[in-house]
């Protein structure tokens, strides 16, 4: 019971001041070397097309291994993983940097990164419980999206100086990230002794699947933190097509810096979501899901840059507000069920599918034709009346005896 009380109360431990540490290189890593790779791609002249088939790789890779990054992350301790899949990273970013294969490299980023999530996020249950889990995400996705903004803007700009130089940055940040996890303390193994057959792998993660799935609280995080992941990915897709349309801006730099203010609305939100909403009381993020919704709708419509940059700053900071405590909860419902490691796993899978077919009904609708601000009004629609019927179905849910 001492050790629960020191976990709960060491928010600013050394175990998670090396877990953010890490993060925030492998994520910085993870940005710089996307927008890297891009101009590596545009100065050895691939097509166009080729661009998205490079994130399209990166996300498979969480796809293809959500069976089994879930059992490694809670078969060894979490920091060791952590370190072993920033390893994978950095051997990704130097075979780009010797120049191999862009997309055999960043394949490589993308395993990494697949194998880290949930290492990543079920570490923060292992060093911080109850209150505290929820300030702890706040911390690891504040972090997050710092790193995504620095990262992003770090590599485009030694992009245009340097190449080699931009992928000699990404190199020696993924290998500070390495060295940062040789801090974080060596805890046990969560599920250690598991079979590693092949089809015995499968089979537990398909029965972690069915235990989240089945279980009304960690269906209803899954959901949500899926819709949320799917929405964020196409809203950064439509801000590129937005902005010319709707503001007669015609520059690259404009939608970079829309997305920034998304990016400090989810710091904001994350920070206020840690203060507000501990684990009994999630259900308050809810309303947060569906203000984003009707954000995006009026973003939409807006012809000024101004109202512009307020309307993605609330949205970000009602993102933040509302994927915080469902990360939060998932990670300390699938401790107690079938482990975080395969937790964050079975989430993985969903929010990457999520983003696939989010980013595919986008593609589709741009192809037919349809304007641009129909889409973001449709868009943010969509996703309000999403919310508002996960949200009815939770409450229902909770009331019902079986809850």
């Amino acid at each position: 019971m001492a050790n629960s009380v020191i976990r709960e109360s060491s928010l600013y431990s050394r175990g998670m001041i090396a877990v953010t540490g890490a993060q925030f290189l492998s994520a910085f890593g993870d940005n710089a070397l996307l927008f890297v790779t891009l101009a590596v791609l545009k100065q050895q002249f691939y097509p166009d097309w080729s661009q998205p088939i490079l994130q399209m790789m990166f996300v498979g890779a969480y796809i293809l291994f959500a069976p089994f990054v879930g059992q490694v992350a809670d078969g060894f301790a979490k920091g060791r993983v952590m370190m072993l899949a920033n390893g994978l990273k950095l051997l990704g970013a130097g075979c780009i940097c010797v120049g191999l294969d862009p997309f055999i490299g960043y394949t490589l980023v993308g395993v990494g990164a697949a194998a880290y999530s949930p290492a990543k996020y079920g570490i923060l249950g292992e060093l911080t419980t109850g209150a505290s889990l929820v300030k702890a995400n706040g911390l690891m996705e504040s972090s997050t999206i710092v790193a995504i903004l620095l990262g992003s803007v770090v590599g485009g700009i030694l992009a245009d100086l340097n190449l080699f130089v931009a992928l000699l940055v990404c190199v020696v940040v993924y290998a500070a990230a390495v060295v940062a996890n040789l801090f974080i303390p060596k805890l046990s193994p969560a599920r250690p002794g598991e079979s590693w057959h092949f089809f015995t792998v499968l089979r537990h993660f398909f029965a972690a699947c069915r235990i989240l799935w089945k279980n009304p609280e960690t269906r209803f995080t899954l959901v949500g933190t899926s819709l949320f992941w799917g929405a964020g990915v196409t809203l950064r897709f439509l801000l590129v097509l937005w902005v010319p349309v709707a503001l007669g801006i015609t520059d690259n730099a404009t939608p970079t810096y829309l997305n920034a203010m998304v990016a400090v609305g989810i710091v904001i939100g994350a920070g206020l979501a840690a203060k507000m909403v501990t684990l009994k009381t999630v259900a308050r993020c809810m309303p947060a899901g569906i203000i984003l919704g009707v954000g995006v709708l009026f973003f939409a419509i807006q012809q000024a840059l101004l109202p512009a940059y307020v309307l993605l700053t609330l949205i970000g900071i009602c993102g933040g507000f509302f994927v915080v405590p469902l990360n939060a909860l998932l990670q300390a419902k699938g401790k107690e069920t079938v482990g975080a490691g395969h937790a964050i796993a079975v989430q993985n899978l969903g929010e990457n599918t999520a983003m696939l077919l989010m980013l595919g009904l986008y593609s589709l609708a741009v192809k037919v034709g349809l304007p641009v601000v129909g889409i973001g009004i449709g868009f943010g629609s969509l996703f309000a009346l999403a919310i508002a019927a996960l949200w009815i179905w939770q409450r229902r849910q909770k009331n019902s005896p079986s809850y």
